[in-house]
């Protein structure tokens, strides 16, 4: 991560929008005594129980070459989570052979679980048998219903661990997802040797630049593989320990969306765009910035026929961006951050982000993962949970375990960043989805360079609508109220000389008008804004 200037925008990205709500996020603490802290980990789970395999026990990897990964960080154990009755087993791994004990204790492996087998592929971690720092090049299919009853009756488990090999699932930090029948291995890098973040030649690290495409065929002895070729793009797909999350496209087809990661080509920074993947080949979204959430963090996918709506919502982890008292921080050191945040994509594949009021209670995210509740709500094939069909109060969608918990937005470069400034966290959140049909604020990023921003409250409304806005330059100004039918119902003009550089307020009477959708814009010479606004 290369150390830059700390720049602070004064809300040239963002503004303030009145917007359609259509869920709230709750989440709330549990405690399982005695679990230990984790994080880059895998998961499966049956029965209401969690498998929890490698992963590290420590937190950010440490700076100094020779502490960078140690081995006193991997994780040697297999943990059975219930987070219902809020207990806890764990069982060394050390009587698997060696090749699949040295893999399944690696960090950021690609993982999927399909029906009751857990693939685990490739990771990172140390090696003792070659005796360096490597991208493990295996499969491992874990019987997961198997492996938690032993774990919790203390018997033996090494029957229910397989293992293959092949040289194109030596890959880190990319994403083992599917769409329909195909398996796809999306982003990641062959990193061989020490990590060392002060340039010098210790490591080897290749970019996949690629989405492999495979099918595996599993009759529970052997495990066949049959490659269908890659999708490569050496720019685009050149990103790795970010999000890929499974989606409903517009289409009403199963797909997938690769969110930001690292790094661009050109800058040692984030992407900002995504890359939509579906059975047809794959589109890189430009027209589309992601400034929160820029690594591999918990997130809910959640579809609404209905609307037509596709959501997908991130918990904290490390980003570009954060939010500062209404102000968009941009911080190229790329800080740890707290922004709970949506990406929403609608009918027209147009996709935007909104900040959401509640954050995380400290600096955690990064490396967590997001356990679904495996009963009770209703999904999609893809895993992608159907909103329309959760209860309208609030329902228990799944918990976020592990991650790391920093002490500080940048740590990387502090003093004392020899791995005491961060730890594997040990907190489990449960996540709930709030159903409702009100109008709320969400803090909308515009993705364009405009210089207009606005805040138009209350809303609901049914008398005086007030306007806050910012203009960066002197321009007449233009509010046109319109319904859903494009037929103006208000227009007002003000002359420049009414406005400052800055902020400005005006109000405008709404009077004797019914109950409907209305839409606002407000047009100077250079940007046009519009908002819904909803008269009661």
């Amino acid at each position: 991560m290369k150390k830059t200037t700390i720049l602070i925008s004064a809300l040239l990205l963002s503004l303030f929008s009145i917007a359609q709500t259509p869920f709230e996020v709750k989440i709330e603490p549990i405690t399982v005594p005695g679990l230990a802290g984790l994080q880059g980990y895998a998961f499966a789970q049956d029965s209401g129980k969690w498998l929890i395999i490698g992963g590290r026990i420590d937190g950010l990897h440490k700076r100094q070459p020779s502490a960078a990964f140690d081995a006193a960080g991997l994780n040697n154990n297999l943990t059975v989570i219930d987070p219902v009755s809020k207990q806890k087993w764990t069982a060394s791994i050390s009587s698997l052979p060696t090749a699949i004990k040295e893999q399944i204790s690696s960090t950021n492996m690609e993982f999927h679980q399909e029906g009751k087998y857990l693939y685990f592929i490739g990771g990172y971690g140390y090696s003792a048998t070659a005796s360096d720092h490597i991208t493990y090049n295996k499969m491992t299919a874990i019987d997961v219903p198997a492996t938690i009853n032993a774990v919790v009756n203390a018997t033996s488990f090494t029957s229910y661990f397989r293992q293959i090999t092949d040289n194109k699932f030596a890959v880190t930090g990319g994403h083992l997802e599917k769409i329909y029948n195909t398996y796809y291995l999306i982003g990641g890098n062959k990193f061989t040797g020490r990590y060392n973040p002060m340039g010098n030649s210790s490591y080897v690290q290749v970019y996949t630049d690629a989405a492999h495409k495979f099918t595996i065929t599993d009759n529970g002895t052997s495990i066949n593989i049959t490659h269908l070729g890659s999708l490569v793009d050496t720019d685009e797909l050149h990103r790795r320990d970010y999000n890929v999350t499974a989606q409903i496209m517009p289409n009403g087809q199963e797909g997938l969306t690769a969110f930001s990661g690292v790094f661009q080509k050109t800058v040692n920074l984030p992407f900002l765009n995504c890359v939509n993947l579906d059975s047809s080949g794959y589109v890189v979204n430009n027209a589309f910035s992601q400034h929160y959430n820029h690594y591999h963090c918990a997130n809910i996918p959640m579809y609404s026929t209905s609307n037509s709506e596709m959501h997908t919502v991130f918990f904290g982890g490390i980003a570009q961006y954060y939010d500062s008292s209404g102000t968009m921080v941009q911080d190229d050191n790329v800080p740890f951050v707290k922004t709970i945040a949506r990406v929403t994509r609608n009918s027209a594949g147009v996709m935007t982000e909104y900040k959401l009021p509640v954050e995380m209670p400290a600096f955690l995210g990064a490396g967590s993962e997001f356990i679904p509740v495996d009963n009770n709500i209703k999904k999609f094939h893809n895993g992608v949970v159907k909103l329309d069909l959760l209860p309208q109060d609030t329902t228990l969608v799944g918990y976020i375990y592990g991650g790391i918990n920093s002490s500080a937005k940048n740590i990387f470069f502090a003093p004392g960043s020899s791995g005491t400034l961060s730890t594997a966290s040990s907190k489990i959140f449960e996540v709930y989805i709030i159903n409702t049909n009100r109008t709320g604020l969400d803090e909308m990023n515009v993705h364009s360079n405009g210089k207009l921003r606005m805040r138009m409250y209350p809303n609901p409304n049914r008398g005086i609508l007030k306007i806050d806005l910012d203009i960066a330059y002197r321009s007449n100004l233009k509010v046109t109220i319109t319904d859903i039918s494009g037929k103006i119902i208000k227009k007002e003009e003000y002359r420049k000389s009414n406005f400052t550089i800055g902020k400005n307020h005006l109000e405008i009477e709404l009077d004797n008008l019914s109950k409907t959708v209305l839409f606002v814009t407000l047009e100077t010479k250079n940007d046009k804004i519009t908002q819904k606004l909803i008269l009661r």
